[in-house]
């Protein structure tokens, strides 16, 4: 697994005026095509009144890229955008941005302009961070130590991603590889050896 730049946030949103044409951009962190697809038909739906919804989106695992220009000029919109994410280095992306048409014709020079700024104005309402791999762990624990350790996880950097509150309490979490160790130690410690962390599998978090 390696790391890649991505949304920081899952979902955003931001719009200008261009010579009466409203542009108004979404960005969403997407992990497959069919993700992208569905985030597109969503967008498109909300405004199916507009002149054109133009999009682009890369893969992450397998850098695919794709966009459309929604009837706009050939190379005018999909493109521009799509140039903006790869500027910024990014993957696991999409960036659709909507046009209302104002009654002035931009030009091709300005259509290009508009929907790069469109497309910047997504990534930056977004934000960028480098994801890298994370392992993902439980650990089973009596309710006693409960507390304690779900304060500690920050400290060492570690998510909580989920917790079962039966016979014992059953935390899932994910943490680099160095704070994973760091943290799996800790509990050891802590409970005397009586509670131990199982690796579950692999994701991805923030660096």
């Amino acid at each position: 697994m390696n790391s890649y730049k991505t949304f920081l946030k899952d979902f955003a949103t931001d719009s200008f005026i261009e010579k009466k044409s409203e542009f108004i951009s979404y960005a969403k962190r997407i992990y497959d095509e069919d993700e992208a697809k569905a985030f597109i038909a969503e967008i498109r739906k909300k405004h199916s009144d507009a002149s054109h919804n133009c999009y682009a989106y890369i893969l992450k695992d397998s850098g695919i890229a794709r966009f459309s220009d929604d009837g706009e000029p050939g190379g005018t919109a999909g493109m521009p955008i799509l140039e903006v994410l790869k500027r910024e280095g990014l993957s696991g992306v999409c960036v659709v941005v909507t046009r209302y048409f104002g009654g002035i014709l931009l030009g091709a020079g300005g259509l290009v302009r508009a929907y790069a700024k469109g497309a910047k104005l997504g990534v930056d309402a977004s934000g960028v961070v480098e994801f890298v791999p994370y392992v993902v762990f439980s650990v089973s624990l009596s309710y006693s130590y409960y507390e304690k350790i779900q304060n500690e996880a920050a400290k060492y950097g570690v998510l909580i991603t989920d917790t079962a509150f039966e016979e014992n309490v059953k935390i899932t979490m994910s943490a680099k590889a160095e704070n994973y160790e760091l943290f799996s130690s800790f509990i050891s410690d802590y409970t005397g050896g009586k509670c131990v962390c199982e690796i579950s599998g692999e994701t991805y978090g923030p660096a």
